[in-house]
């Protein structure tokens, strides 16, 4: 598959843009998934935990593997406490409650590995370079790991954080514009799988929020952007979540979302739609991120996008009867 190019190839720097990746799958451990990472890109293995590695150093920067659970991972608020003033006796009593711990948490990550996913986070990855991303994800085919439509158990996904062009307000609003029209067209491509379908990861936007937002009229300011998504999407369960992008452009902003510990601002969209279907041959990073660029393109195109959305509007002020007769039949 040919790899698209965005619409607008660098960032506001002039440096090629970036995406990050992530990927859930069953069927390979943390361990034996980093040594794999490792032997494809280089770097060091750092084990930072039984169930969490991460290999550093590689041409891209540092890629994270771990067990999708927090309970298989030691509390990192119990390893930093700091009893130094405390009598040899209290200290020797926390060592033992800490290892204790430990050895637990690991425990825990051997009783459901195979049950939870495995996830990799990747390094911000220049755009172009996706291709060779994709020699993982045909790896881990090979190595047996299975995605989504492996089981109905399995409600697994592909994240995609690609780099803002812009952090001005008319930008963001026509990246979203873009999305929520074309979010049916990418549900239907992607064929969104039964079970994350049920699952509140990648819900749709609510039918008030995309109402508000194609109306042309709608122009605000960067903080009424921000306060109207955050009021209509209390939640970072959205196919498209700006909640990473809203804690770095505003990390003074007082929505709790906003600081909550798995909200790690960074100046990126988090597209959360795609499933993981490593069981697909030629399917990986290229393929949904040149689905994602038509949501780029059309946002570009402003004669088309406002035409897009004006003939959205028009259709939601028909009855409903007519809308219907119009789903089901076309236009009539």
């Amino acid at each position: 598959m040919t790899l698209q190019a965005p619409a607008k190839r660098v960032n506001k720097d002039g440096q090629t843009r970036c995406v990050g990746v992530e990927i859930e799958f069953a069927g390979l451990p943390p361990r034996e998934t980093a040594e794999l990472v490792r032997t494809l890109f280089g770097g060091e293995l750092n084990v930072v935990s039984p169930h969490r590695l991460q290999v550093e150093g590689t041409r891209w920067g540092e890629f994270g593997i771990e067990l999708d659970t927090q309970y298989a991972h030691p509390d990192k608020a119990l390893l930093e406490e700091h009893h130094e003033s405390d009598s040899e006796w209290a200290r020797q009593q926390h060592q033992r409650r800490v290892e204790f711990h430990q050895k637990t948490r690991e425990l825990i990550g051997d009783m459901v590995t195979g049950l939870v996913p495995t996830e990799i986070v990747c390094p911000p990855i220049p755009w172009d370079e996706l291709e060779t991303l994709d020699t993982l994800f045909e790896t881990l085919r090979e190595k047996g790991a299975k995605g989504t439509d492996a089981s109905l158990l399995y409600g697994f996904g592909l994240h995609l954080n690609p780099e803002v062009e812009s952090q001005e307000v008319e930008y963001l609003l026509a990246m979203m514009r873009a999305y929520l029209l074309l979010a049916n067209w990418l549900r239907e491509e992607i064929k969104v799988d039964i079970t994350r379908e049920v699952l509140p990861h990648a819900n749709p936007f609510p039918k008030e929020y995309a109402r508000k937002v194609l109306d042309l009229r709608y122009q605000p300011d960067l903080d009424t952007f921000i306060d109207d998504y955050l009021a209509d999407n209390p939640t970072r369960n959205r196919e498209l979540d700006l909640l990473p992008l809203f804690a770095h452009l505003r990390p003074e902003h007082p929505h709790a979302l906003l600081h909550g510990q798995l909200t790690k601002p960074r100046p990126t969209f988090h597209y959360r739609l795609p499933n993981a279907q490593l069981s697909q041959p030629g399917w990986g990073s290229v393929m949904e991120w040149n689905r994602w660029v038509e949501v780029e393109k059309l946002a570009h195109d402003q004669d088309n996008l406002h035409a897009r959305c004006q003939e959205y509007m028009a259709e939601q002020r028909q009855p409903w009867w007519q809308r219907l007769k119009r789903r089901l039949f076309g236009h009539v």
